[in-house]
């Protein structure tokens, strides 16, 4: 370990005291109903997405056309993951705030 090293672990650590408020910037209320509508939209192209999907697997999988079958099962997962991963999105970045107020 070098020497500057060992004169970083010896400096004590200080806090800035900095945390995330609700009056710090002007417009938060209009960003917060903008990304609330981007949340809505996205789920809502998921439904569209996992409806399609659904469609196209049952008609290639009774035509015999397996390619398109297997293309619209991963339709079906990629459709099902966007809407879990939007629907928990506040709590997904919830949990990693508070972790990493804990470093």
């Amino acid at each position: 370990m070098t020497s500057s090293a060992k004169l970083l672990l010896l400096l004590p650590a200080a806090d800035p005291g900095i945390t995330p408020n609700d009056n710090g910037l002007p417009g938060l209320v209009v960003l917060r109903q903008i990304v609330g509508a981007l949340l809505t939209w996205g789920l809502v192209a998921c439904v569209a997405g996992l409806v399609i999907s659904v469609i196209t697997w049952a008609v290639a999988r009774q035509q015999g056309n397996y390619g398109y079958a297997s293309g619209a099962k991963t339709g079906v997962l990629v459709s099902a993951g966007g809407a879990l991963l939007i629907g928990g999105a506040n709590a997904i970045v919830a949990f990693f705030s508070a972790m990493g107020g804990r470093i």
